[in-house]
């Protein structure tokens, strides 16, 4: 079976976040600059909900874990 790419824009909304470029570039402006000790479902902006499907996602390398990685990646420059 083939993995499935899910763009960012996805996944914002599948984390029930507004998923337009520009309020995406906006949430990674204000939760940018995450520490190195912290890691990305650790960080104290999320839901319960969204903390649950970020680490599932990570734990079971499921179609989404690309996105979250990525978006991991953005939230720490």
């Amino acid at each position: 079976m083939d993995a499935i790419f899910h763009p960012l824009s996805d996944l914002f909304a599948q984390l029930g976040l507004p998923n337009a470029a520009a309020e995406i570039d906006g949430f990674i402006a204000g939760h940018g600059g995450l520490i190195s000790g912290i890691a990305l479902v650790d960080a104290p902006f999320w839901t319960p909900a969204q903390t649950q499907f970020l680490q599932e996602s990570l734990e079971q390398d499921a179609d989404w874990a690309e996105a979250v990685d990525h978006l991991d990646a953005m939230l720490r420059r």
